[in-house]
């Protein structure tokens, strides 16, 4: 099967619910029947090859040990796919005994959609989604890995695609994720966090990376904490279908209830990425000043805005020794009067890496521009004490209201990050103490800026010969009507 002809399989059965139920609600149902319609016919195919193995043993072919998943009797696709009337309410048991007879890894992994509301979710519906799905066949033969991975990334691109402002909770543009997997470069057998972890696609590109530079990624452990329960349920299903099982994906409220957690305290990560909600309103400003995990390291955020209560949670999940971080924010954070303080004590204690400057549209759906913060617990000597400025706002492919970074803008990014020097008009290495002074504003604007004003200039000096051309031209015309006119010619 080709990468176009499971894009379009898959694309056709969100279709087939449009005008019944909101663009942004087929996610929740599109999902589990397509990671159901998976793990139903991998167990096939395991059945099978463990059949020819044991010369047609049937008891043997249905062994646990022969089977990544388990599926109880009576709740295989095709159980339901007999199924006529009631279809919900069958599909509920089907998926529920899957998640039971799989609990450590499939525990809630088909979220809570309404599959027995037959006001959303008619059984005539229901059927034309199981029979779509079931004119494939998502074997690993028919359809592997890569290929499954990819696919079930691109139905995440589309629902985002069709869910207008909510997008950005559950997906981030994925070539700023490419980027921001260069700038952090994980490493074989390190572990990957993301706090606010969406659909998992920060994380996958930890392993992807590794991949493609043809290490070994099998060995990384992957953790996430995502607020929504469908989104976590998505993001694991995501991990499953890249052929991914080292990683723990929870359910709950990061800043209320952090779950990741080594001995009573949060544990501690090589690498973080992130893209957290911005100026998040709602959240636990009192709990915050007494927080248990000490999460509160240089204070307390205003509470129209957590931003802070984020990235300090961040900081203090950091490995003391080699822990790294980036994260995707809006520029308010670089230079708030209300979060100065804060922003210092970073600064002073030489956590802040790079400042980069990215253009507007890479917020999913927003056409806010954006910038990474990057942060080191231990810097390399020669970063110590200095941060490097990177403007690359204007390093992007923009059509309309699309915007994404082609393989030469990450190139150009990532290489400045490491390269760590000077490129006029585009990076500047700055001391600490200089920014200090400037009361902890980390804004580019302050620090990169002098072929900006030397672009100024030069226009200036170009709109001035355009004027004393246009001076000329007129001039010369003047005198060619007199000149014509004295002629006789009336022009």
């Amino acid at each position: 099967m080709t990468q176009k002809q499971l894009e379009e399989h898959l694309w056709g059965a969100a279709n087939i619910l449009r005008g019944m139920i909101d663009a942004a609600d087929f996610k929740q149902y599109i999902f589990p029947l397509l990671f159901f319609k998976r793990v139903s016919d991998l167990w096939d195919e395991e059945f099978e090859q463990a059949k020819e193995d044991s010369d047609g043993d049937l008891e043997y072919a249905e062994f646990a040990e022969n089977h990544r998943f388990q599926i109880p009797k009576g709740c295989h696709w095709e159980d339901v796919r007999k199924k006529t009337v009631n279809v919900g309410a069958f599909l509920q048991k089907a998926l529920n005994g899957i998640e039971k007879a799989n609990f450590e890894l499939l525990h809630d992994v088909f979220g809570d959609a309404q599959w027995t509301n037959k006001r959303r979710m008619s059984d005539e519906k229901m059927l034309d989604l199981i029979e779509h799905f079931s004119k494939m066949k998502l074997t690993i033969a028919q359809v592997p890995h890569d290929l499954m991975g990819e696919g079930y990334e691109y139905l995440i691109k589309k629902f985002a695609d069709d869910s207008g402002h909510t997008a950005a909770e559950f997906y981030t543009n994925r070539t700023v994720v490419k980027l921001m997997t260069q700038i952090t470069d994980p490493k074989s057998n390190e572990s990957i966090y993301d706090p606010t972890c969406g659909s998992g696609g920060i994380l996958l590109s930890a392993a992807l990376h590794l991949k493609d530079q043809g290490k070994e990624y099998r060995t990384l452990k992957l953790y996430g904490q995502e607020l929504n329960l469908i989104t976590s349920a998505i993001a694991r299903i995501n991990m499953f279908m890249h052929n991914v099982d080292e990683f723990l994906i929870v359910q709950g409220d990061t800043l209320d209830s952090p779950q990741i957690l080594e001995n009573d305290e949060l544990r501690k990560f090589d690498v973080i990425m992130a893209n957290p909600p911005y100026s998040v309103k709602k959240w636990s400003q009192n709990k915050w000043m007494n927080d248990p995990f000490g999460r509160n390291i240089w204070g307390t955020p205003p509470q129209g805005c957590a931003d802070y209560a984020f990235q300090q949670h961040i900081m203090k999940s950091l490995s003391p020794n080699k822990g790294r971080c980036v994260v995707l924010w809006p520029h308010g954070v670089l230079f708030r009067d209300s979060e100065s303080d804060i922003r210092k004590c970073m600064i002073e204690e030489d956590y802040v890496d790079a400042v980069i400057g990215l253009g507007k549209n890479l917020f999913y759906n927003s056409s806010m521009e954006s910038c990474l913060l990057v942060c080191r617990m231990k810097k390399p000597k020669e970063r110590k004490g200095k941060i490097i400025f990177i403007d690359a706002k204007d390093e992007l492919r923009l059509e309309r209201t699309n915007a994404w970074l082609e393989p030469k803008h990450i190139k150009k990014i990532s290489d400045t990050y490491w390269k760590f020097k000077d490129s006029k008009g585009f990076a500047k290495i700055v001391s600490n103490k200089e920014v200090l002074k400037n009361n902890g504003n980390l804004s580019l604007q302050l620090y990169v800026k002098q072929l900006a004003i030397e672009n100024g200039h030069k226009t200036k000096d170009l709109i001035s010969d355009i004027r004393e051309g246009q001076k000329q031209i007129k001039n010369s015309t003047d005198r060619l009507f007199i000149q014509l006119k004295n002629m006789g010619i009336e022009v």
